[in-house]
C-alpha cells in the first residue's frame, strides 16, 4: 500500500495537512490543560455549594424528616451523605491537605454555614485518597451528618462541543489547503500537458501567459522554447525540401543518359542505383515534412485499416500472401489520423516480410490502449540492436543489399507516427524464434 502519494499536489497537501492536525492538536491540548485547573475549582465550588445547602436544609427540618430529605437530594458526582448517631471521622485519621481545605472552603467552616443558630456544634474531617476527604457535622440533637467527598478527576475532552469544533475546524482549513495546493500546482500540470502536446504536435497552441509572475514568465519562456522548434523544424524542411527537389532534375539527366548506354550490364547497374537515390531522397523528404500533423484526426476503424495493410501487401507480393495473417477483432473504433498510422503500420509489415519472411498481425485491446503484434519468421536482432533500429538510417550490416531494399527510415517513421498520436512501437525477440514489433496506440487518440 503506497501511502506517501506521487503527484507534487498531493505531497504538498500532505505535508500541510499534517502540519495542521499537529498545531491543531498541540494548541488544543494546552488549552485543554489550561482548562484542568478552571474544572477543578469550578467542580470544588459546586460542591462546597451542594454541602453547605444540604447542611443547612437538615438543620430546618425536624429530625424525623432528615432522613427522607437525604433520600431526594441531589448530590454531585463523587459525593455521597448520610445521617447517623457516629461521625465517620475516627481519632487517628489524616485531616486534609490545606489546599483541599482551601478549595472546597472548609477553613472557617462554622462561619460559613451561616449565623450561629444553624452551625455544626462539632466539625470533623479527615483525608482520603486523592483529593478526596470526610466530612463530619454534629447537629444540635447529637446526631453526625457524614459526608463522603470523592471528586471524580477533571475530563478535559469530555465537551461534544469540543470534538465537533475541532473536527469542523480541520474540514474547513482541508479543504482550503486542497484547494490552494490545486490552483498552486495547476500550472505545473498545465506546463507538463503542453510540453507532451509539443513532443507529439510542434504545432501546438501556446500556453496562456497568465497568472502569478512567476507562472507568467515561465509560460513565456516555454512559448518562446516552442517557437524557437518551430521555426527549427520549418527551416530543416526547407532546406531538406529544396535539396529534394534540386536532386530530382541531375537524377532525372542521369536516367536519361543511362538509358543510351550500350553496355547492357553497367546501364542497369546505373539505372538500379539511381532508383535507390530517388527512393532515398523521397524517404528522407516523407520523414521532414512529418506529413502526419497536417492530417486531421478522425474516427476510424483500426481493424479495417489493419488488414487493408496486410490486403495490400499480398498485392504486391503474392508469392507471399500464404504469411500474411490477422487476428482479432473484426472491428475496433479508434481516433487519430488513419493515413498516417497506415504508412506506420505498413513500415512494420513491410519490414516484416523483407526480413522475417511473414507478418502476423495480431490485434487487442488492454486497458484502452490498442496493442497490434507483428510477428515474422526471421532470425530476430542482437539485443543491443533492438533500439538502435529506431534511429534514422540505422541498417544491419546484414541487411545492406539490394534485395532487401530500404533506407533505414522505416522504423524510425513507424516510431514518429506513433508516439505523436500518444503511443510507441517496441521491438523484441520471441522466446520461440522470429521478431515481434509490437505498436501501442491510445484508441481515444493522442
Amino acid at each position: 500500500m503506497r501511502l506517501w502519494p506521487r503527484s507534487l499536489a498531493g505531497r504538498t497537501a500532505v505535508v500541510l495537512l499534517i502540519g495542521l492536525m499537529a498545531v491543531q492538536g498541540i494548541g488544543l491540548t494546552i488549552h485543554a490543560l489550561d482548562r484542568l485547573e478552571l474544572q477543578a475549582l469550578v467542580q470544588s465550588r459546586e460542591i462546597a455549594s451542594r454541602l453547605f445547602g444540604l447542611w443547612r436544609n437538615l438543620v430546618m427540618l425536624p429530625p424525623d424528616r432528615r432522613a427522607a430529605l437525604l433520600a431526594e437530594f441531589e448530590l454531585p458526582a463523587g459525593v455521597s451523605a448520610s445521617y447517623d448517631a457516629q461521625p465517620a471521622v475516627q481519632p487517628g485519621m489524616p485531616p486534609p491537605a490545606p489546599e483541599v481545605m482551601q478549595r472546597y472552603r472548609l477553613q472557617g467552616l462554622g462561619p460559613a454555614l451561616g449565623p450561629p443558630r444553624i452551625r455544626p456544634r462539632e466539625v470533623l474531617a479527615a483525608a482520603l485518597p486523592g483529593q478526596g476527604f470526610l466530612l463530619s457535622l454534629r447537629m444540635a440533637d447529637g446526631g453526625w451528618l457524614n459526608l463522603r467527598v470523592q471528586p471524580p478527576p477533571p475530563r478535559p475532552w469530555h465537551s461534544e462541543t469540543f470534538l465537533a469544533a475541532f473536527i469542523a475546524m480541520s474540514l474547513c482549513a482541508a479543504l482550503l489547503i486542497l484547494w490552494g495546493v490545486r490552483r498552486m500546482t495547476r500550472p505545473i500540470t498545465e506546463l507538463a500537458a503542453a510540453a507532451e502536446a509539443l513532443g507529439r504536435n510542434v504545432n501546438a497552441p501556446p500556453l496562456p501567459e497568465t497568472g502569478p509572475s512567476e507562472t507568467a514568465r515561465a509560460a513565456h519562456a516555454f512559448n518562446t522554447m516552442a517557437s524557437r522548434i518551430r521555426r527549427f523544424v520549418e527551416d530543416r524542411t526547407q532546406m531538406l525540401a529544396a535539396i529534394g527537389h534540386d536532386l530530382r532534375t541531375p537524377i532525372t539527366r542521369l536516367r536519361l543518359r543511362a538509358e543510351f548506354m550500350e553496355d547492357e550490364e553497367q546501364r542497369r547497374k546505373m539505372l538500379a542505383d539511381l532508383a535507390e537515390m530517388e527512393a532515398m531522397i523521397e524517404a528522407t523528404l516523407a520523414f521532414a515534412r512529418e506529413d502526419a500533423d497536417a492530417e486531421p484526426a478522425v474516427r476510424f476503424d483500426l481493424a479495417a485499416l489493419c488488414q487493408t495493410v496486410l490486403d495490400e501487401a499480398a498485392d504486391a507480393a503474392p508469392d507471399r500472401a500464404e504469411a500474411l495473417r490477422y487476428a482479432g477483432p473484426e472491428r475496433l473504433s479508434a481516433t487519430g489520423r488513419p493515413a498516417a498510422l497506415k504508412r506506420a503500420i505498413a513500415n512494420l509489415v513491410g519490414n516484416a516480410l523483407a526480413y522475417g519472411g511473414a507478418a502476423r498481425v495480431t490485434l487487442s485491446v488492454e486497458g484502452g490502449m490498442a496493442r497490434i503484434a507483428i510477428d515474422d519468421d526471421g532470425p530476430g536482432i542482437p539485443p543491443a540492436e533492438l533500439e538502435r533500429v529506431f534511429q534514422p538510417f540505422r541498417r544491419l550490416e546484414d541487411s545492406r543489399n539490394r534485395e532487401t531494399g530500404g533506407t533505414g527510415l522505416g522504423l524510425t517513421i513507424a516510431r514518429n507516427i506513433l508516439r505523436a498520436h500518444g503511443g510507441d512501437v517496441t521491438l523484441v525477440n520471441r522466446p520461440e524464434g522470429g521478431l515481434r514489433a509490437l505498436a501501442v496506440l491510445p484508441l481515444a487518440g493522442g
